[in-house]
């Protein structure tokens, strides 16, 4: 239905699942490039490379995809990077996807949001938050984990664009060591904000490059990520955390068994920036992306297209089971799961496998489950039988089961 109200934008109305939408949100990655170079990022390149942005999808590539999703049923895109606003054909792909009636997410470190692109969200609102990385609170702190001279100052400009024309944003920070003394003063900024009705969400685990193309650089990651009892640590610093965790256990608790895929990788879909369908954003298996920008074979017909990824091509994989025997002797029989970020993305990043237990996403799980009273100390989860795990999580779920004697978590319960 067509709002004649405005120029710019096409009303739809959303097909329920039964009538035949098949895709909730399409996840595009505008580009790998970007102008920070973040100390901790598993994916950017620089804003100058040159073979990244002749590679890069084309806008009729774009629209084409976008087209696809909308006759999927998908109203909600989100634009990511690297960073998205780098491209010079922003304005007219957010153009074209908000005539098409979809609600835009934007992912943006703020640096380029220019007078032009803020009065372009205002006139035309995205329908979703804009959401924005803080990086530091200060040119110091902001500019030791971006790299970037001047980078503070540009993004202080964006963020300052963005309240001035009313356009809807939250804010969210990565944990490293040049910010970590600021999270006060960052949650005080953050709580000053009119959309954010919550604390900022916060990234402390962070993934390796998801292209394994930077031995050294994904060593490095390893270095800035927090150690299980610091995670933990910031974790229940949040007064809503063993209340959020009985609902969460009691839902997504319990061994996943050999099969891989037990999430919902494959029931969506990610495009990167060179127009491959991925599974997930996180899993760039080079047999596992499907190319949308496929040359017309002899009878003139295109690649399958969007369709064929989501009904032909990730299907193949979502019975794959695991084979590694240190998979199937832990993570196949681990209750901790709902707990456990280890999936077949981790793995590839970590190790170039998809069954490979990734030790550090398991030490966190384990400690977490500690604190929580799910695990004695000496306890691993794999060793627990399965009736009395089960019993376990009830219990928790039900209040019975006390978080461990830890200080900050007994502080927590006594506030809920």
């Amino acid at each position: 239905m067509a709002d004649n109200s405005s120029p710019y934008v096409v009303k739809r109305k959303t097909l329920p699942k039964r009538l035949g939408a098949q895709l909730g949100q399409l996840d595009i990655e505008l580009t790998e490039r970007c102008n920070n170079a973040c100390i901790h990022c598993l994916i950017n390149l620089p804003e100058q490379d040159a073979a990244a942005r002749a590679r890069e999808m084309s806008a009729d590539l774009v629209k084409d995809i976008l087209q696809q999703a909308v006759e999927l049923g998908c109203m909600t895109v989100r634009f990511t990077g690297g960073e998205p606003l780098l491209r010079p054909d922003f304005s007219e792909l957010y153009l074209f996807a908000r005539r098409l009636g979809m609600r835009v997410i934007l992912f943006t470190n703020a640096r380029l949001i220019s007078e032009e692109i803020a009065q372009l969200l205002g006139r035309v609102p995205p329908g979703r938050l804009v959401e924005v990385t803080v990086y530091g609170m200060h040119p110091a702190s902001y500019e030791a984990v971006a790299l970037a001279r001047g980078a503070f100052a540009e993004f202080w400009h964006g963020m300052g664009l963005l309240r001035q024309y009313n356009i809807p944003f939250i804010v969210k920070q990565s944990v490293l060591p040049p910010n970590r003394h600021e999270i006060e003063e960052f949650e005080a900024f953050a709580a000053s904000l009119p959309r954010m009705e919550r604390k900022p969400g916060y990234t402390m685990n962070f993934d390796l490059r998801a292209r394994r193309d930077n031995p050294a650089k994904n060593r490095f990651i390893q270095s800035l990520r927090l150690s299980a009892e610091e995670t933990v640590a910031r974790l229940v610093e949040n007064p809503q955390y063993l209340r959020g965790m009985r609902q969460f256990t009691g839902k997504f608790m319990g061994p996943p068994g050999e099969k891989l895929f037990n999430c919902g990788a494959g029931h969506g879909a990610c495009v990167d920036a060179y127009g491959n369908a991925q599974m997930c954003m996180g899993l760039r298996h080079p047999e596992m992306v499907y190319p949308l920008d496929r040359t017309p074979s002899a009878d003139g017909a295109k690649g399958g297209g969007l369709r064929y990824a989501l009904e032909e091509f990730f299907p193949r994989f979502s019975e794959l089971k695991a084979t590694n025997p240190d998979y199937l002797r832990r993570c196949a029989v681990c209750f901790l799961k709902g707990l456990c970020e280890q999936c077949p993305a981790k793995s590839w990043q970590e190790h170039g496998t998809l069954d490979t237990p990734v030790e550090y996403l398991c030490t966190v799980a384990h400690a977490q489950a500690r604190a929580l009273g799910l695990l004695g100390a000496e306890e691993y989860s794999w060793d627990v039988p399965r009736e009395e795990s089960r019993r376990r999580v009830a219990r928790f779920v039900a209040g019975e089961i006390q978080p461990a004697a830890d200080a900050s978590l007994q502080t927590v319960e006594s506030r809920l």
